[in-house]
């Protein structure tokens, strides 16, 4: 670059002295760099005569190549310098589906105010997909929990625990309740949720524990299956804080409690963008344990 540097600077002066004043340089320095760059491209670009020095033919048709050269390069740097101080950089989140935004919106929202150059695109998915998009660079970093551990590709950091509720409709048998034993899920009708990645841990669970319940309607929609709780069809399965149809009732599940663990997770060992590792620090030093 350099090299384009003195070569545009004797362009402009056409006197190699005075392109060395201008570029901070000794004139051999830049006689130099002009010697490699002729070297490289096969011929001369300036005749220098007493006092006329001009561009050759070679010159006058590099001349314009070059100068976009360093235009790129300069507008290349620009933009590097403004990724790492996070402006104009898009970061690509994966959510859990199953969990719910009323959660995560105030600290998403008090992020883009301390970064509101940094455009956040969220996607969502079940834990499965959102490690596959992870593992291949579709995502920068997901936040998501799972009964088992997540693999060692990962680098995951807790956020938060999150115990299950059953929900139901006013007036079922669980609402006279203030908790509900997974003995009592015996019998009883139940909407699932397609999307919940306990489903098989749970009813392992209550399968241990004696209960076999009456699946009634399945639906990969959150908002479907607790409607359908509230009018009754039977209870359903949730975590705490993604509860959304107001007039749900919900009550603890108890002996055994079933409780997931968030995690905020990235690829282990990969180079991350400025933003990511920001973006990780203040996840983790958000208060989760008294947030809403």
């Amino acid at each position: 670059m350099h090299q384009i540097r003195y070569f545009l600077a004797v362009c402009e002066t056409l006197n190699f002295t005075r392109a060395a004043e201008a570029c901070n340089v000794s004139q051999p320095s830049l006689t130099r760099a002009i010697k490699g760059l002729e070297d490289e491209l096969g011929g001369p670009l300036f005749r220098r005569e007493r006092n006329n020095t001009h561009l050759t033919g070679l010159g006058e048709m590099m001349r314009p190549h070059l100068a976009q050269v360093l235009i790129e390069t300069d507008a290349a740097k620009e933009r590097a310098r403004s990724f790492a101080r996070l402006e104009d950089v898009e970061l690509k989140l994966g959510m859990m589906c199953t969990i719910g935004p009323r959660r995560f919106v105030p600290f998403l929202q008090s992020f883009r105010e301390r970064h509101p150059r940094v455009r956040l695109v969220v996607q969502d998915g079940g834990h499965s997909e959102l490690q596959e998009r992870l593992a291949q660079g579709v995502l920068d970093v997901a936040v998501y929990g799972q009964p088992e551990e997540i693999d060692e590709r990962f680098h995951a950091r807790r956020l938060y625990d999150e115990r299950f509720v059953i929900g139901v409709c006013p007036g079922h048998p669980f609402d006279h309740q203030n908790a509900v034993r997974v003995a009592d899920l015996d019998g009883q009708a139940y909407v699932n949720r397609l999307q919940c990645e306990f489903f098989d841990h749970a009813g392992r669970v209550w399968r241990e524990h004696g209960s076999k319940v009456k699946m009634v309607f399945r639906s990969d929609r959150d908002d479907w299956v607790q409607s359908m709780a509230l009018a009754g069809l039977g209870f359903t399965f949730i975590p705490e804080h993604a509860v959304s149809v107001p007039g749900l009732r919900v009550r603890p599940l108890i002996e055994p409690e079933i409780v997931r663990t968030i995690q905020v997770v990235t690829v282990r060992g990969r180079p991350h963008l400025p933003a990511v590792g920001t973006f990780v620090r203040e996840i983790l030093a958000y208060p989760w344990g008294t947030a809403a």
